[in-house]
């Protein structure tokens, strides 16, 4: 089943490299409770198919990265990049699109949370298994404000429309 707005974000877990190791973080990969992460923070979260790949590289993210002060000056607190990658790959993503500090790189390495959120994909068909469709959603302690999720390309999700919803 399909998150929906009004719900609540699923149980699970998600993974992050942190380049600078700080009370509580370690250096290199750590495994975040997303419950605990969403509490009392409103949270702007874009899901893709994958790092490096065309779209992602080119727009997705980018955009994000782009208009990450008008989003925060709109009262967002945090910007999340979930993708069906390992942290390693995610961390090295976010240093090549200058997202490190801008966009949390969340790292899914089994879809097992894009499959909880509904929103997995098979890609089969292009080598690359099971992913996350590409999709937006506003998130307010942990309750589901706004969704968009791709149906036809990249017309929806992107960074400009999120602007729009927030006002």
């Amino acid at each position: 089943m399909t998150i929906k707005i009004g719900d609540r974000l699923p149980e699970g877990t998600l993974s992050e490299f942190i380049e600078t190791e700080t009370e509580g973080c370690s250096l290199g990969p750590n495994t975040f409770n997303v419950a605990d992460l969403v509490k009392g923070k409103k949270i702007v979260i874009f899901g893709l198919p994958g790092a490096y790949t065309p779209t992602c590289s080119a727009k997705h993210v980018p955009g994000y990265v782009q208009h990450a002060a008008e989003l925060k000056a709109k009262g967002v607190d945090e910007i999340w990049c979930i993708s069906v990658n390992d942290a390693f790959v995610m961390g090295a993503w976010g240093r090549d699109q200058h997202a490190t500090g801008i966009v949390r790189m969340m790292a899914d390495g089994n879809a097992a949370y894009s499959k909880a959120l509904g929103l997995d994909a098979d890609f089969s068909k292009h080598g690359m298994g099971t992913r996350s469709q590409r999709y937006s959603m506003l998130v307010e302690d942990g309750v589901v404000k706004q969704l968009n999720v791709e149906t036809n390309g990249f017309e929806v999700s992107n960074a400009e429309t999120m602007l729009k919803q927030l006002g």
